[in-house]
């Protein structure tokens, strides 16, 4: 039998609960920012409730947070499976885009200019990444080249280039989101 006493005050509840309800919500939510926003809101409610004069006492706290804690979850779940209205305006930005960029002959004027600001920041992108990532890159994105091929022919493990191009692909979608979002949104 534990001989726990049962937490009274506000700051005795969050001292008392705080550590294993933080457990609980991160082992459902794979981002810290995340949990940590969760676990805040879920005493945020609590000091509502017992600040509200109208609502009735909790009588067991603990199932109480944790009721709590699971909606915030199950919330954050569906709001992240839900695709807004501006995301799928903006995907058909970028379909357009796109399309005059590689597809539509760039015999017009404004396309032809298009193209030559793209690649010019892409090649500015492109000359910031360390060597590594710009190689393997460049050989699997321009030139279509297997990572495998790569592998054997460099003696890099699969495993390695495959980071390579994940941090390149990382670091270039951050230095062009300005110019997607100058051309796409605006």
């Amino acid at each position: 039998m534990s001989d726990r006493r049962t937490p009274r005050s506000l700051t005795e509840i969050v001292e008392c609960y705080s550590p294993p309800l933080r457990s609980y919500i991160r082992r459902q939510v794979d981002n810290r920012e995340d949990a940590e926003d969760i676990l805040q809101d879920v005493f945020c409610q609590l000091v509502h409730i017992t600040n509200n004069p109208d609502s009735s006492d909790i009588e067991k706290i603990s199932g109480w947070l944790y009721r709590v804690a699971r909606n915030a979850i199950l919330n954050l779940w569906r709001k992240r499976r839900e695709v807004p209205l501006s995301a799928l305006a903006e995907q058909e930005a970028f379909d357009n885009l796109a399309a005059r960029l590689f597809s539509e002959p760039a015999g017009e004027p404004e396309n032809m200019l298009l193209r030559k600001l793209v690649w010019q920041e892409l090649d500015f992108a492109l000359a910031e990444l360390p060597p590594e990532q710009r190689e393997v890159f460049c050989l699997t994105v321009f030139d279509g080249m297997p990572v495998k091929d790569i592998s054997e022919s460099t003696g890099v493990p699969v495993a390695t280039l495959l980071s390579r191009k994940h941090y390149a692909v990382k670091s270039l979608r951050i230095k062009l989101r300005g110019l997607y979002e100058d051309l796409c949104i605006s």
